[in-house]
């Protein structure tokens, strides 16, 4: 696969910033969907990404831009070790898992833990995501779960449905606003560290959680 620059320190001015997003989590809950839903407004049943898809989209939050360079790394275990490759330089990841599939909230924990591993606490912006809200019927894993697993690890949490298009932008709109957040802080570029994002800290970083 061609290799992509790393994010880069700064923008050139007019230019939106740059910041490297991966999408982690068990085969089959969602992740190339909801970058399709994001990036294209589309919805097709994809099949199953090899090694790693890339897309790029740029995000407006207020009167900044941000472009996300989006990694969508394999779910299939077989893949496993070559994921890891794409953790280089992220500023931020999606841990997704499907609502259906308690093994998948277990995996995208296990996800975390070897995040954790690779870089500092709050080096990155982390955001827990509980995809295919539209199949409610078939829930394993409840919203109240999602919610206290993502407060106990200080992480941004939504659930959504790429097939219903339910909080897809929402959630990527708000880690981006949390990137930039922290670059106004006056972390240095590109935009990583900061302390790590505390759920109940204000408006400015409240996310729509539960769906009902």
């Amino acid at each position: 696969m061609a290799q992509v620059d790393s994010p880069r320190p700064g923008a050139a001015p007019g230019q939106p910033h740059v910041s490297k997003l991966v999408l982690l989590g068990s085969g089959s809950v969602g992740k190339s969907s909801l970058a399709l839903r994001f990036v294209k407004q589309d919805f097709n049943n994809v099949l199953p990404t090899v090694g790693c898809a890339f897309f790029t989209k740029v995000v407006d939050v207020g009167a900044s831009s941000l472009k996300l360079e989006i990694w969508d790394t394999a779910g299939q275990e077989k893949y496993h070790s070559v994921c890891h490759l794409y953790f280089r330089g992220a500023n931020a990841a999606l841990l997704v898992y499907d609502i259906t599939r308690k093994d998948s909230f277990h995996r995208a924990q296990q996800w975390l833990s070897e995040l954790e591993k690779e870089f500092s606490p709050g080096e990155v912006v982390v955001m827990l995501v509980g995809n295919k809200t539209d199949l409610g019927e078939e829930r394993e894993v409840t919203a109240q779960e999602g919610k206290e697993f993502a407060e106990s690890k200080r992480l941004l949490f939504m659930e959504t449905s790429a097939k219903a298009d339910y909080q897809v932008s929402e959630a990527f709109a708000a880690v981006a606003q949390e990137l930039l957040q922290r670059q106004k802080a006056g972390n240095s570029a590109p935009l990583r560290g900061g302390e790590a994002v505390d759920l109940n800290s204000g408006p400015a970083r409240q996310v729509k959680c539960c769906a009902h």
